[in-house]
């Protein structure tokens, strides 16, 4: 007999359901986070349980990880497109669990990539570099409208960098001085902290031979090549070079009907740290690469700026797949050609 468990994650604790073939509720328990507790409810049913499905809510990865070591199926439910029939007058925990379950046994459950657990982590660690740069970013803004609130002086982003707490004497006194000498050691923390992220995260990434391929192209430098590197993961999971602009947010989401357009679709669903990367590589490349900013200038003479751009982005995105794929180094002319 086949059973199929469907497990509706919650921040404290799972409603784990069991099914059969024929839809029968065979074993259903609401249990605490605890993978332990998880793991000793469903040995009696091991040899029998044909998959589980786990729903990808923030704090997965705990319970994915344990239940794939103890050597189970694992799926991971894509909650965003899972859509019950809207003519259900009641749920709960326990359906939405046994719906789960349901999916997996018809074999149309909408998954989500699991991504490799060691890299799942340095790439989560990238991740946090990027809130630490919005932070000192936030603290830099702070600074700049303190002395312009001041002084009545302009200073560039440039040149606030350059400030050090003995220098600001020159633009404030007593309390005032006192709260810009604190911001600035701020941001001289963050910035410690950034570089010591991306010295980690590089030695991860420069012994992958990808990351030469990806850093060929450009626009594409040290911290946005990691980023894509680590965003995209394993280049098989996307079947077609569309699939990877799409999950890149490089395609259009007009929904159109006979001709007509009937409004847009889901303009964010993809990954949005590969969506960044790909638009500032596309800026970058715009001014240093002479045959990318030619094809943008005549992009521009036709459709705004931002599209032109976008459009940009999406060729390096689409060259990026076939580079990863077939492992080659970034050959303008084909891409711009």
């Amino acid at each position: 007999m086949k059973l199929y468990c469907g497990i509706d994650l919650h921040s404290n604790n799972s409603m784990i359901s069991l099914i059969d073939e024929n839809d029968r509720l065979i074993n259903e328990k609401r249990l605490d986070n605890d993978l332990s507790t998880i793991i000793q409810h469903l040995q009696p049913y091991t040899d029998d349980i044909h998959g589980i499905v786990v729903e990808s809510t923030y704090n997965w990865y705990w319970l994915v990880d344990g239940l794939i070591e103890q050597g189970y199926p694992v799926h991971l439910a894509n909650t965003l497109a899972i859509q019950q029939y809207n003519g259900i007058k009641y749920t709960n925990d326990a359906t939405d669990a046994r719906f789960l379950a349901h999916l997996l046994r018809l074999n149309i459950l909408p998954t989500g990539y699991i991504y490799p657990k060691a890299l799942r982590h340095v790439r989560d660690l990238l991740r946090r570099r990027l809130l630490l740069v919005k932070q000192r970013t936030a603290q830099l803004l702070s600074l700049q409208s303190l002395i312009g609130r001041h002084t009545g002086r302009r200073l560039s982003s440039y040149q606030v960098k350059r400030l050090t707490p003995e220098r600001l004497e020159h633009y404030f006194e007593a309390a005032t001085l006192f709260a810009a000498r604190h911001i600035v050691q701020q941001m001289q923390q963050l910035t410690g902290q950034i570089e010591e992220i991306e010295a980690y995260v590089l030695t991860h990434c420069q012994t992958n031979d990808q990351y030469a391929l990806i850093t060929s192209t450009p626009g594409i430098g040290k911290i946005l090549g990691m980023t894509i590197l680590l965003e995209t993961g394993p280049i098989e999971r996307f079947a077609r070079v569309g699939c990877y602009s799409s999950y890149a947010r490089c395609v259009p989401t007009d929904k159109i009907s006979n001709g007509k357009s009937k409004g847009k679709g889901n303009a964010k669903n993809g990954n949005r740290y590969l969506a960044m990367a790909f638009v500032e590589a596309a800026h970058y490349a715009t001014i240093w690469n002479p045959t990318i900013k030619r094809y943008y200038q005549r992009k521009c003479r036709k459709v705004p700026v931002m599209v032109a751009k976008k459009t940009v982005a999406n060729k390096l995105t689409r060259a990026c797949y076939h580079m990863l794929k077939d492992g080659t180094t970034f050959d303008v002319a084909r891409a711009f050609g």
